[in-house]
């Protein structure tokens, strides 16, 4: 878990599927670890099926997917943030250089970010109108 910031159910998935790539025990492998953080070395083996594992459980399930949120946001309050969103976009292209637009653009464009679990704001408004068009059928 400290490794890769995950649940506890994940971690085990991760400890056991380097012990499975390495052919050694979940025992074994997490004493490596934690012996590798005493300073001592871990096995070469181990150390390369835990790397594996590790990069496996944070790619997306399927090739080019994006990875999803666990819970989505209700439809209301994804289409209130995205029409502010759509509000500030349009203010800033009256008056660009506005310092309360910026920051409130930088605001509802961290919202969308982190309500749509999306890295980017592209990407949370896509996620956002993937959502909401969901919704409607």
């Amino acid at each position: 878990m400290a490794a890769a910031p995950c649940s506890v159910r994940e971690a085990k998935q991760i400890l056991l599927a380097a012990a499975e790539l390495a052919r050694v025990t979940a025992v074994e492998v997490a004493a490596a670890m934690v012996a590798g953080t005493l300073g001592i070395p871990m096995p070469v083996r181990i150390e390369r099926a835990l790397r594996r594992s590790l990069e496996a459980a944070r790619a997306p399930r399927h090739p080019g997917a994006v990875q999803t949120i666990g819970i989505l946001p209700s439809r209301l309050r994804t289409e209130e943030v995205l029409s502010r969103l759509r509000g500030c976009q349009a203010r800033l292209a009256a008056a660009p250089t506005d310092p309360g637009t910026l920051r409130a653009m930088d605001d509802v464009a961290y919202t969308l970010c982190v309500l749509m679990g999306r890295p980017s704001t592209h990407q949370a408004v896509l996620a956002a109108e993937e959502h909401l068009s969901a919704a409607a059928d």
